[in-house]
């Protein structure tokens, strides 16, 4: 089975093997040697200098309700955007836990709308959180956090910043100090390239600092609890060591291609995977190019094409897996992820797989032409990227 879908990514040979390790004394004296250069490695991938970085054995949505319940207090005014599933539930678990919620709705194809959180942070001085879903999943949406930060600052708020980067950590440029970002959500089984199961968030000094006000109910989420053990090279509770193990060897790979690197290599994954869609005469659910997700396209299937047929199809026949359309747009995008462990040929053969599937649900496409133009374009980016390697 081909798996493109944008998260479970691939996991790469080195970090399954790394994680087929007996079972160890999470409490020996030797296991720091362990952990304490994972803290110091996570802090690098979220480019959080004066913070702390946090893991939590939960998905990414552990993360999400530890950044909320040990930064703020009941009844506190935030605001957020929904412009695709993950940005609308993140705004729901705020509600649940008792915020506030000022949550501005726009249309799904859209990014975070800065007009909007200029107008309210500009208009009410007591909002205590900024909400921002980095990379929106379900729709392959990129917003711009630095232009966030610019907005709160202009307004002079003093809010925190609160940033969703599980789709984009460590797959495109993250910068959580020189942009601001006080609490950084993400996960193991996107960019980290590793099973679900670990849940991390970057925070910030002026979150950790928020944190001593803050009321709100937690337990096995607490800050206090979780740092007391880190820094010894602990946990508060049992620990997954195959997946710390897994994380060292993730942590290995990215380290050994460069960050930089990464984050162009999924950019040009993805800038392949754009042109083979509108060869194929299709778009992308992405309204503007400037939201251009370089994690996941989001493809639009023509009218009259079920989108979760193409799916089914793809699954059933040609040993795919695309991710759905979820929500709002349900049967009408279907989406290939492109982070993670992948290249150029990989992602040709989601391009293939596509348009089988495609032609197969009905749509009026020529087969070959998304493949064709994918291929001239890591052609040319290939002989590019040897050019500018022999100059070097």
């Amino acid at each position: 089975m081909h798996l493109f879908i944008p998260g479970p990514t691939n996991v790469p040979d080195a970090v399954r093997c790394a994680m087929n390790v007996p079972m160890q004394d999470h409490r020996a004296p030797d296991f720091p040697e362990l952990t304490l250069p994972l803290f110091a490695d996570l802090k690098t991938v979220f480019a959080n200098g004066t913070g702390r970085v946090v893991m939590y054995p939960s998905s990414g949505t552990g993360a999400w309700e530890a950044a909320i319940t040990n930064t703020l207090n009941l009844g506190d005014r935030v605001l957020m955007s929904s412009f695709g599933l993950f940005s609308h539930l993140w705004a729901t678990m705020a509600k649940r836990l008792g915020l506030d919620v000022i949550c501005v709705e726009r249309e799904w194809g859209e990014g975070v709308p800065l007009e909007d959180y200029a107008r309210h942070l500009g208009e009410d001085k007591t909002i205590k959180g900024v909400f921002v879903c980095h990379n929106e999943t379900a729709t392959g949406v990129t917003s711009d956090i630095a232009a966030v930060r610019a907005v709160m600052d202009a307004a002079g708020s003093d809010a925190l910043l609160y940033v969703d980067a599980v789709s984009s950590l460590a797959s495109i440029p993250f910068e959580q100090e020189a942009w601001g970002v006080d609490l950084a959500v993400s996960g193991s089984q996107k960019g980290l390239m590793m099973p679900a199961g670990m849940s991390l968030l970057g925070v910030s000094a002026k979150a950790l600092e928020a944190h001593k006000s803050s009321t709100m109910q937690r337990c096995y989420f607490s800050f206090e609890d979780m740092l007391t053990s880190n820094d010894l090279g602990y946990f508060p509770y049992t620990p997954s060591t195959p997946m710390l193990h897994g994380l060292r060897a993730a942590l290995d790979l990215l380290f050994d291609e460069g960050l930089p690197q990464v984050f162009a290599r999924h950019h040009r994954l993805a800038e392949g995977v754009r042109r083979g869609v509108d060869a194929l005469g299709l778009s992308l659910c992405a309204l503007d190019p400037k939201w251009h997700s370089d994690t996941v396209s989001a493809i639009r299937t023509p009218e009259g094409v079920d989108a979760g047929e193409v799916c089914r199809i793809g699954y059933s026949r040609y040993r795919t897996s695309f991710g759905g359309g979820l929500s709002k747009v349900a049967g009408k995008v279907f989406r290939i992820g492109h982070l993670g462990h992948l290249n150029e040929v990989m992602c040709l053969a989601a391009l293939a797989s596509a348009e089988m599937s495609l032609a197969d649900a009905g749509a009026k496409i020529e087969l070959g032409a998304g493949v064709a133009a994918a291929q001239d374009y890591y052609r040319s980016a290939t002989a590019t990227l040897e050019a500018e390697a022999g100059a070097t």
